[in-house]
């Protein structure tokens, strides 16, 4: 019978948001796939969960894929994390879903900590419709898909280092125009966890004088609509209904 994987969020800063069902999923796997053991490791002692680990991360996901759905095939259970939060969110973990799905074996994703949703909420920006973008390309492709987003009418969200922060905030500002609002959360569910609103501009500056610290997230406001495609919106339909009504 074939073995089963479990995607197992874990905090992203307060081990109190490990859930009970992650750790009974932790405790009773074959073997735990982690990110970097050592990070994870921590997490494990804590909860005293002795499971064996094993590394699954980026530099070698590529390779170790075949022998893992071998093993998946032949009964083990598994279970995924990474260092913080929800694998394949912007970590390790789409690969070996992938993989699982098209060989036949049951993944099982359980809820839990991630980054970007509490930021999104807390950041009092309109979320009822997202995008989540992640890190943007550090380097081809980076002018360029800030200017496919110029346009987006929707929140975006993105994760960022603190040594870049102020260099992206700036150029996000260039490409969506300085007065767009955003925000800017740090240290989610951390003891110094804080979230700063304001223009893409002031935000900026306010961050090129306070050098940050810690994960961050940056949530921006949608482009609102052009006014004149309101306008040209309204006249179609006038004239619709005016050619409608002389008939």
């Amino acid at each position: 019978m074939a073995g089963k994987l479990y995607i197992v969020p874990t905090p992203v800063g307060n081990l109190d948001d490990m859930t009970p069902r992650g750790i009974k999923t932790l405790r009773e796997a074959d073997l735990i796939l982690a990110e970097d053991t050592r990070t994870s490791g921590v997490l494990m002692k804590h909860f005293e969960i002795a499971t064996p680990m094993r590394s699954h991360h980026k530099f070698n996901e590529h390779e170790t894929l075949p022998g893992l759905v071998q093993e998946l095939q032949a009964g083990t259970t598994m279970a995924l994390v990474t260092d913080a939060g929800t694998p394949g969110i912007s970590d390790p973990g789409f690969l070996l879903v992938r993989e699982c799905r098209r060989n036949g074996i049951e993944v099982e994703t359980l809820p839990g900590a991630t980054a970007f949703v509490p930021a999104l909420v807390n950041s009092g920006l309109p979320c009822d419709r997202f995008t989540f973008e992640g890190f943007l390309p550090q380097k081809k492709g980076r002018a360029t898909r800030l200017s496919q987003l110029a346009t987006e009418q929707r929140t975006m969200i993105f994760y960022e280092s603190p040594l870049r922060l102020v260099r992206t905030l700036k150029q996000l500002a260039e490409a969506f125009g300085a007065d767009r609002e955003a925000s800017v959360s740090r240290e989610i569910s951390k003891i110094h966890n804080t979230t700063r609103n304001g223009t893409l501009s002031e935000l900026a500056t306010y961050y090129e004088a306070n050098a940050p610290r810690g994960e961050i997230v940056i949530v921006v406001a949608g482009r609102e609509p052009e006014a004149a495609a309101k306008v040209d919106k309204y006249a179609k339909f006038k004239n619709k209904n005016i050619k409608t009504s002389s008939i």
